[in-house]
This record gives C-alpha cells, structure tokens and sequence, in this order.
C-alpha cells in the first residue's frame, strides 16, 4: 500500500482578512489566494483543495488503496475532522461537510496535528501566495 505525506496550510492577515493556503505534496507545492476570509476557513480551503488534488494526482481508484496522512499546524481543524471538536461556526460547517464528504474515498486518511515549526514549507507556500497577491502589477 502506498502512503502519502500532505502538509496544509491557511492564513490570514487580519482575521477576517487577505487569506491564502499553501499545500504541499512530496514532489508538487500549490497555493491560493483567496481574498478575504477568515484564518479558519483558509485551512478548510487548503484541507479540501488537498483531498481533491491527491485525487486527481494519484486517481480516485489509487487512493482507495493508498494512506494519505494530513498534516496541519491547526489544532481546531484536526480536532474538528478528528471528532473532538464541536463545528460550531456556520461557515465552517459548510467547509467541514465539504471535506468530510471528499475523506470517503480515502482506504486510510489520518488528519494530524503538527507545530507549526514543522509545517515551514506550506506557511510559506501561503505566505508567498499572500505577498504576490499585495504586489502592485507593473503595467510595463
């Protein structure tokens, strides 16, 4: 059985405010900026964009048998997909059932809580993905 490694990561500047997540897989990074939102839903945002990106990379046969082990630096959001948080918020019970419908196909997902020092590379996927987006375009 293959295993996989994903590492996520939403922020916001302000809160609400500009908001991006970074993702990155063991060979591929990806980031969005979001606009405004609000730092928990940029990690349900980087979480959902995860699930449905390791589907499209791997196939949705593959993972069926394969581990993906999801690892964030958001104690609410594992707590949440784990069980042992309550989702409370409105808007983020809209993205929790978005990502707890995208888990089904998972054989084994294992969502896991990390410090933040060891989730440096989609921070900064996040923050990168923040700073472009703050950039004044040249026009020439």
């Amino acid at each position: 059985m293959d295993k996989i490694i994903v590492y996520i990561d939403g922020g916001s500047r302000g809160n609400p405010g500009p908001a991006a997540f970074g993702v990155a897989f063991p060979n591929k990074k990806y980031s969005e900026f979001l606009g405004r939102t609000t730092n928990n839903e940029a990690e349900y945002k980087g979480l959902i964009f995860a699930l449905k990106k390791a589907k499209s990379l791997y196939g949705k046969d593959k993972v069926k048998n394969m581990e993906i082990e999801v690892r964030s630096d958001s104690e609410l959001l594992v707590k949440q997909m784990n069980g042992e948080y309550k989702v409370k918020n409105e808007g983020i019970q809209k993205l929790f059932l978005i990502a707890w419908n995208l888990t089904i196909d998972f054989k084994k997902l294992k969502i896991v809580h990390i410090l933040r020092e060891e989730n440096k590379v989609a921070d900064a996927l996040a923050n990168e993905a923040l700073d472009n987006e703050k950039r004044p375009q040249k026009l020439f």
